[in-house]
């Protein structure tokens, strides 16, 4: 079986969606499939990355008005992610994949829909669509949205009606490694000393919230002798600017740049402070207690739900700097509160639902 995947990653989009394509590409892999990613030249794209896991790739051209991802890096206009009109970006992917003939097409992307997978469905055996925001049409056999707190019926309107919902939490996209260190993990939670925190804002973090966090810690109580695990990507736009502040703290701190083994350095951490995105499930699959900051909208309703299932402690970007001492010391002060994040987390997801999709792929097909 051939799978082709379109998605993109870029300091506008981050990196999220091909992170999470390329586990399923993985497993794909593992069980014998070939894949193929297409791509456009995104700046802060993850050609690289994809290429060193051994998949095919085609990079479509980069958009010929950089200007605009500068311009609109804070837009929810997820047309303006594609960099060229949907019309263009079909046709040049269709050009791409009718010579691969692909068993299925995978789409993550916020700025495709219906239209443009009518237009590469007769390319393709069927169409698979990842998707968080039912907020459009879809034409596709399967459709998955793995984020605690949807249902089904959110996409009711927005499918054909023999398409196949994979909703929640129990098919979240993860790297194998985070199952396999899951028991060790939470085993871990037993010490609930607080001693090394994990800090990582995303793939690119293209606000430098990751700064407003370490000006928030410097004006907390936590003792010198803290340990601060920050993790950034290689295309954050602050990458300098935090290695300075780093410098400046009172604390142990180092900054490591595209970590490979992430779910280790979760495995060491006592409590995280992320971003409200993919690693969110990373950090329930660990068990790892965490304060989660939502960096823009489309991360809403992730957090709300794991606050609300009372899986993680809950911070809006805005109030980074006057919120997260407080909710340092609340954390540092009763052990209870790192128990039950830890426990209502791990609940949330096991790490076995790249598996779980891979069935339904075959399912489909017989």
């Amino acid at each position: 079986m051939l799978v082709v995947f379109r998605t993109d990653a870029s300091i506008q989009i981050g990196t999220g969606h091909v992170m999470r394509c390329l586990t399923l590409a993985n497993e794909l892999t593992r069980q014998g499939h070939e894949c193929w990613f297409v791509c456009r030249e995104h700046p802060g794209n993850l050609a690289d990355l994809i290429a060193s896991q051994g998949h095919g790739l085609t990079l479509l051209p980069a958009p010929s008005n950089y200007s605009l991802e500068e311009k609109d890096a804070s837009s929810d206009d997820y047309s303006l992610w594609l960099g060229v009109s949907w019309q263009e970006d079909a046709r040049q992917t269709l050009d791409v994949i009718s010579p691969l003939k692909p068993d299925w097409l995978v789409v993550d992307h916020y700025g495709l829909d219906a239209q443009w997978e009518c237009t590469l469905a007769s390319a393709v055996g069927d169409i698979m669509v990842i998707d968080d925001l039912a907020n459009r049409p879809h034409m596709c056999a399967l459709l998955l949205d793995q984020n605690l707190g949807r249902v089904a019926s959110d996409y009711d309107g927005f499918l054909p009606t023999e398409c196949n919902r994979l909703i929640g939490s129990s098919y979240t996209l993860l790297r194998p490694e985070f199952a396999a260190l899951r028991e060790k993990s939470l085993e871990r939670r037993k010490d609930r000393e607080l001693k090394r925190i994990l800090i990582s804002l995303g793939g690119v973090d293209r606000t430098n919230v990751t700064g407003k966090v370490l000006e928030a810690l410097a004006t907390s109580s936590l003792p010198t002798s803290t340990e601060l695990d920050i993790i950034m990507g290689a295309a954050a736009p602050y990458l300098d600017e935090v290695r300075q502040q780093v410098a400046q703290l009172p604390f142990k701190a180092t900054v490591s740049v595209s970590v490979k083994v992430m779910a280790e350095r979760m495995c060491q951490a006592d409590l995280s402070i992320g971003a409200a995105g993919s690693t969110s499930w990373e950090r329930c699959c660990m068990g790892l207690p965490s304060i989660t900051v939502i960096l823009a909208e489309n991360q809403r309703l992730i957090a709300e739900a794991l606050s609300k299932y009372k899986a993680c402690l809950l911070v809006d970007t805005s109030r980074v700097t006057e919120e997260l001492p407080g909710l340092i010391e609340m954390y540092a002060s009763d052990a209870e509160v790192g128990l039950h994040l830890t426990q209502n987390a791990a609940q949330v997801c096991d790490g076995g639902g790249a598996e779980r999709i891979v069935s339904t792929f075959k399912g489909e097909i017989a």
